[in-house]
């Protein structure tokens, strides 16, 4: 039963990965509660980073922000990254204007995903 849930899941995804394979300047995402204690594909500053900074040292305040895809960079590679920044023109953290991101991986890792 596990297995068949984990499989389905994981159909699901492959199939949401695919179905929006490449970024457009504009669109936007939501980013979304990581798997781990912090994001691997979203290049957020470290916890220690934010601490020593004075702010929180959690992710929480930027859990289900909506964020604009405002350049698109593809590697060598073939990896796709963005810079995200916050729809709404605050910054990140009270200190950050932008992220980047790993557009692919971090869309299957569930750490952003397309508005609906």
């Amino acid at each position: 039963m596990k297995n068949a849930i984990l499989t389905l899941f994981f159909l699901g995804f492959c199939f949401f990965a695919s179905a929006q394979s490449q970024p457009n300047v504009g669109d936007e995402l939501v980013i979304k509660e990581p798997t781990a204690v912090n994001y691997n594909y979203v290049k957020f500053p470290r916890l220690n980073v934010l601490a020593k900074k004075g702010k929180v040292a959690n992710y929480k305040s930027v859990y289900g922000n909506t964020v604009v895809v405002k350049e698109i960079m593809t590697s060598e590679d073939g990896s796709t990254h963005v810079i995200l920044e916050k729809k709404d023109g605050s910054k990140f953290f009270g200190y950050l204007k932008s992220v980047k991101a790993n557009y692919t991986k971090s869309i299957e890792a569930g750490e952003i995903a397309p508005t609906k």
